[in-house]
């Protein structure tokens, strides 16, 4: 929400509203040093990084506002959502990667906010190192997970969240299936809905909609700020004063920012981001390996898959684009759920001739499916049927490679986890071409701003 607001102040600013109006809009952020005393930082890359979180702020919500929302209990004083924007170097573009609140990390030596106390490093969820050491060690763990050099902080809570989508006149957004959550009191039938700040904030915080958990909360936050620009860029309120004016006065109460980011950066951002729009924002998710990866002590984190979510990382710092834009295929391939780059697929050879497990294993790669590349033989040799061998959590995928795979067999065992198993039974002949009604396509599933539809 501080980004679309960053991006109203600049907006103005290029429309000549004026040096002076953006200086107090500044003059109203709190700010906040979060690279105090920062040494042995990452190397910085092209463009700019702004690291984005949004707190647990339910303690400035009104009792009604709690009842009716369903933000009972104490806020955690964390950070509930994280992400990385970065503006491209042409400032033509800007890349949005959530990181998930529970993943797994390990802080730098720090010194506890809570006891005062110096704090070596620690094995921790990733939104708790905000409890710990605030805006400083959120800033230095996220360097140090990702090596990508954050040269901005911005930070807002629930009540700014849903001012400034009240004061915008609600946002629209579109799912293709009922969304129910009753931990947050959400509830959606199926279509088309323009949210108010109290429900657009159940949206964006519902984790029990389906079986994507945290994930799939993600992936609907980025949908609704997707929605959010749209509103606000499509809609005149950034040219308008007065109604610019009621925006900014609704979220600036509640922002905090660092002491780098002010009125000549606002300005210079404003003169070259007079087109933005939908088409101009991309947003993924950092890649995870490993889902449900307990620690003692913390309890069950997401582990980060190392080697994806590294060339993400150097994507960003190499200034790349992360969505992918590839031209229609010759051939029309089988519309599945879930795009094949985002399934993880483990071969073996369950028959006696020697080599197709790589020959199953280099289709599929072919085909777009995120294989190991280490194909192994099955402990039976005697398979007649291919089997696709899936955890009942990951069912969406395990169906979407079956369809790669015709008259192959699925095969639900628990434990199994999110990568699947293909074991190649001598029926097998060819890997049919997929693809997804999703546009989370490419290698780090990105999405445009202008290609979100549907959740």
């Amino acid at each position: 929400m501080r980004a679309v607001t960053t991006v109203s102040v600049v907006v103005l600013a290029a429309a000549g509203i004026g040096h002076s109006v953006v200086a107090s809009l500044d003059a109203g952020i709190a700010r906040v040093d979060p690279f105090k005393d920062m040494k042995n930082r990452p190397r910085a890359g092209h463009g700019m990084n702004v690291l984005l979180v949004g707190t647990d702020g339910r303690d400035r919500i009104t009792e009604a506002e709690r009842r009716k929302y369903r933000l009972g209990g104490a806020p955690c004083h964390c950070t509930d959502t994280i992400m990385i924007v970065h503006i491209s170097e042409n400032l033509e573009r800007a890349s949005v990667v959530s990181l998930p609140r529970d993943s797994y990390a390990d802080t730098p030596p720090h010194v506890d906010l809570t006891t005062g106390r110096p704090h070596a490093g620690h094995p921790i969820k990733l939104n708790a190192a905000y409890a710990e050491g605030g805006p400083q060690l959120t800033v230095r763990t996220v360097e140090s997970m990702t090596h990508v050099k954050i040269d901005h902080y911005l930070e807002v809570d629930f009540t700014s969240f849903m001012k400034t989508v009240d004061v915008l006149g609600g946002v629209r957004i579109c799912t293709a299936v009922p969304m129910k959550d009753s931990y947050t009191g959400l509830d959606l039938p199926a279509g088309t809905h323009t949210l108010m700040g109290g429900q657009a904030l159940q949206y964006v915080r519902s984790r029990h909609v389906d079986g994507a958990s945290d994930l799939g909360r993600m992936q609907r936050q980025q949908r609704f700020l997707a929605a959010l620009v749209d509103r606000a860029t499509s809609s005149g309120v950034l040219l308008n004063p007065i109604r610019f004016r009621d925006v900014t006065r609704a979220v600036l109460g509640s922002v905090r920012a660092d002491k780098g980011f002010g009125t000549d950066e606002l300005l210079d951002l404003g003169r070259a981001m007079r087109n933005f729009s939908p088409s101009s924002s991309e947003f993924t998710t950092v890649p995870i390996g490993r889902m449900g990866y307990v620690v003692k002590g913390i309890g069950s984190t997401l582990k980060w898959d190392p080697v994806r979510s590294e060339r993400l990382f150097q994507a960003l710092r190499d200034d790349r684009p992360l969505a992918t834009h590839r031209p229609p295929p010759r051939n029309a391939a089988a519309r599945v759920a879930v795009a094949p780059q985002q399934i993880r697929v483990q071969v073996e050879n369950g028959t006696a001739t020697a080599g197709l497990g790589r020959r199953v294993d280099a289709a599929l790669t072919a085909t777009g499916f995120a294989t190991t590349r280490r194909p192994a033989n099955a402990a039976e040799r005697t398979a007649t049927r291919t089997v696709v061998v899936y955890d009942p959590r990951w069912d969406r995928s395990a169906k979407s490679l079956a369809v790669a795979l015709p008259g192959s067999e699925l095969r639900a065992v628990r434990g199994q986890g999110p990568v699947l198993k293909v074991i190649a039974g001598t029926d097998f002949r060819q890997v049919r071409r997929v693809r997804a009604d999703d546009p989370r396509q490419g290698e780090f599933g990105a999405v445009r701003g202008d290609e979100v539809g549907c959740a």
